[in-house]
Parts: structure tokens; sequence; C-alpha cells
């Protein structure tokens, strides 16, 4: 047992320098200096000269942050012992190992009480009946459940810590592909902005042609319209003239003055000619180039934004016998008449699936799948990992390398670790299956509606290919590559 000498060399030893008590909830700063966490707390808000970016240590008087200090869990438990060993103490210097009622050392226990006894404990009436046992023998027991119990609990803080690592990196790689994208954003949108401001300046220049073209026409429109105005202006002033005068004088060449009005050819000149016309119609025409380059610029930026579209073939090498081929290898259709296909350790013997002929490692990919099951039967859509099972039973979970949808007629199942059936808005004939590898996603959603329809979260760490699976007559599906 501690002396109360040392138990006091103790406490002294974790006193807070601000308050002179124990230390309560004690926490370090960047000098290394413990203190109370509300003594230190309260010290940072003192006002003074300095600002929080300049607080200095009480002890030394090095700078740190209020937000960088840290608990001392450590420093928590000893001050938490050194209160225990002070309570002891306090209540007087009794062995622990003697019987607090007789003042006998303790060498039995009770297993019906969970009580530690004395020789005079147990010859006392009250446990002549119970299972007494000496403490090492009693201890034995304990002590290997403790073992057991030791076992399990570090092997789930391992499997939390794997988790832990696991999440950490798909955050990690998450953050990774949101920076890439807020750089595609900032890229092509300023890819854009200069676009817009060449194509503006283009049609606006066109516009500046139009607008003086057109002012040009309508000064010679004046010009000529002015001529024809002058023109029969002084021909009606002849007539209004001939007709004011006396008959005599208004006989006189009269033929000749009509023949002259009769005969007279109008020009009616337009003010814009057919041709200028037309331009101005055509001109809406002129922002097709801007159109077909808005259009580009939204296909890369979903692009750059969204999966990689994939490329993929099937595998005829993997094929189940039981599935018939197209010859480009982009449908599959089910028939119960097995084709003679040469046995192989690629192919699926049990499980009527085939891979597609390239996988991943790396990326984020999709392909679309149109599936036919107007006869009935189920088509299966998904990913699986390079060393999944090939001969006999295939159970089709993610503990078996396995990450699929399964389609039947009228219902869609997610395959995890127990099938679920999923509640759709409508049943998808044409299925969009995501991979994201490194995060570890793969996703399905109606490739018409864009409804989701499930997502299963992985940890890949092999290569992964595209799978499918049919089951049924007149089953099939086609990749829309």
């Amino acid at each position: 047992m501690a002396s109360a000498a040392s138990v006091t060399s103790l406490v002294d030893e974790v006193n807070c320098p601000i308050c002179q008590g124990t230390l309560r909830e004690p926490v370090t700063i960047d000098c290394g200096h413990n203190f109370c966490r509300g003594c230190l707390t309260r010290f940072c808000e003192i006002p003074g000269p300095e600002s929080e970016e300049s607080l200095t240590c009480p002890l030394c008087k090095e700078p740190f942050r209020p937000g960088t200090f840290r608990p001392n869990w450590q420093l928590a438990n000893v001050v938490e012992n050194i209160e225990r060993l002070q309570l002891v103490s306090t209540l007087g210097t009794a062995e622990e190992d003697d019987c607090p009622e007789h003042g006998e050392k303790v060498y039995f226990f009770c297993e019906d009480d969970e009580a530690q006894l004395c020789v005079v404990c147990r010859e006392a009436g009250a446990h002549a009946a119970h299972t007494v046992r000496f403490l090492e023998d009693a201890a034995g027991p304990y002590r290997e459940q403790i073992q057991k119990c030791l076992a399990c609990l570090r092997k789930e803080r391992e499997e939390i810590q794997e988790i832990q690592s696991r999440e950490n990196k798909r955050i990690q790689v998450l953050l990774t592909q949101v920076a890439t994208k807020r750089q595609q954003v900032i890229s092509e949108f300023a890819h854009l902005s200069r676009l817009l401001e060449e194509q503006q300046g283009i049609l606006l220049a066109q516009l500046e042609k139009l607008d003086g073209d057109i002012l040009k026409q309508q000064e010679e429109f004046e010009f000529l319209i002015s001529g024809e105005i002058y023109r029969f202006s002084t021909l009606v002033e002849e007539l209004e003239e001939k007709n004011e005068r006396p008959a005599r004088e208004l006989l006189t060449d009269i033929r000749s003055t009509l023949i002259r009005c009769e005969t007279r050819k109008c020009r009616k000149p337009e003010a814009v000619s057919p041709e200028l016309g037309q331009r101005i119609r055509d001109f809406p025409q002129q922002a097709l180039p801007l159109q077909r380059e808005m259009k580009k610029f939204l296909e890369k930026l979903c692009f750059e934004l969204d999966y990689e579209p994939a490329q993929i073939s099937l595998d005829p090498q993997t094929s189940h016998p039981k599935l018939l081929l197209s010859e480009d290898l982009q449908r599959a259709r089910f028939s119960y008449k097995w084709q003679n296909s040469p046995d192989s350790p690629q192919r699926f013997d049990r499980a009527t699936c085939v891979l597609a002929h390239s996988g991943f490692t790396g990326g984020r990919h999709a392909w679309v799948v149109s599936v036919d099951l107007a006869h009935g039967g189920s088509c299966t859509v998904g990913v699986v990992s390079e060393d999944v099972r090939r001969k006999g039973e295939l159970r089709l979970r993610p503990e078996e390398g396995v990450w699929a949808v399964r389609l039947a007629w009228g219902f869609v199942s997610a395959l995890g670790s127990f099938p679920t059936r999923l509640a759709l808005e409508e049943q998808p004939r044409q299925v969009q299956v995501s991979l994201d590898y490194e995060v570890g996603w793969v996703t399905f959603a109606n490739a018409v509606t864009q409804e989701h329809i499930y997502t299963f979260t992985a940890s890949f760490t092999r290569e992964v290919f595209p799978f499918f699976g049919l089951w049924g007559r007149g089953s099939s599906f086609s990749l829309n590559c």
C-alpha cells in the first residue's frame, strides 16, 4: 500500500498551475504543460493586450492557440488513481488482503455470493452450504472467460478499425473526385465563356453589317422614291394648271398632254431588297454553330462529371452452355438445349451466367443492359470478382464476390446476404449499372427514368467483371453500347 507521504508527493505532481488544485479534465497545450480544461478556457477568455493568436503558456510563456489544446486521458487516469489512493489512506492502514469484518487474511471465494472470505467467514453459517474455493482456484475459470471475452473484443475492435480505415480511404477518394470535378467544371466553363464571347462578337458583327446594309438601302430607296414623287407632283401640277385654263388654252396640245400622263411608268422601288430580306430571315441560322458547340459542351461536361461509358462484350469462354450468344457478342438468350461448348476452368457449369470479356481494376464505368422477359424467366445483372466460383453452385451474394440485382416478371430483388425485394415505381426494361471501383459503389438505376434501384458498397481489391445471368425460356438481354 502506498504511504501517505508518497501519495502527497504524487498529488503535488498533478496540480494545475493556474488553480493550484488537482487537475480536472486535464488538457495539454503545444508546449507540453497540462492544465484543467476549465482553468485554461477561462484563461483564454480573459481580455488582455494579446490576441487569440498570441496567447502564451502561463508557465513557460510559449505561444499557443486556444483550439489546439487536447485532452490528456492518461493523466486523467493517473489523477483518478491518486484520488483513490488518498481515499484508501484516509480510511485506515488495514492490509488490503485482510477481511474488513474480522481482520483476518482473505483466502477463499464464495461462488454463490461472489464474496471473498477469511477463515472465520468460511466457518460462519451463512456460507456453510455454498461452494467455497481458494482464491486462485476460483479465479481460474474467470480468467478463461476474460480471455475469451478479450479475444472477441479484440477481434471486433480490429473489424471496427478495418471499417474505419476502409471508410476513411473511401472518403479520401470521394474528396479527390470532388476536387477533380471542381477543376473540370472551372476549366469547361472557362472554355465556354471564351466560346460565348467569341460567338457573341461574330453575331454582333453580322448584325452590325445587316444594320449598315439596311441603312444603305434606305438611302437608295429615299432617293428613288423622292424622284418618283417629284415626277408625279410635276404632272399633277401641270394637269391642275391645264384644268384651270379657258377652253381654247385647255384644248391646246391636250392629246399629247393626256398621252404623256396615261403612258407614264410608275416605278415602285422596295425599301429592302429580297436578298437582304432573305439574309435577315436566315440570321437565326448563324447561331447554329453556337448551338452545336453548346451541345458538345454539355455532352463533354456530363461525360467528365459522370461515369465513363464502358464498351463491353460478352466472353464466350465463360458462358454457360444453356446461353445462346449473338455473333457480335452483344446479346444472349436462354435455351434449355445445351450448346456444344468445350469445358474450361473459366466456364460456368451450374449457374447460367456469362461475364464480360474485359474487367476493371479502377475508375468509374457505366453500361446499360436491355432486358426482355416477355415470356417469363429472370435476368441477373451486376459485377463479380475475378475469383468468383465458376464450378458447382454459385451463391449470388457479396460474400461470394457477387454484387447484383435480379429482374423477374413483376419484381426486382437486390441479391445481398439475404435477397431483398425492392419497391419501384415501374419495372425497368433497361438497367444502367455503374461501378466506382475506388469508392466501392455498384449502383443500379432505371436507364429510362433514372429511378435509383439499389447501391452496393464494397471494398474491391481484385479485378471485377460485368456479370449477366438468365433463367427461363425466352428470357434474353442485350448490351446498349
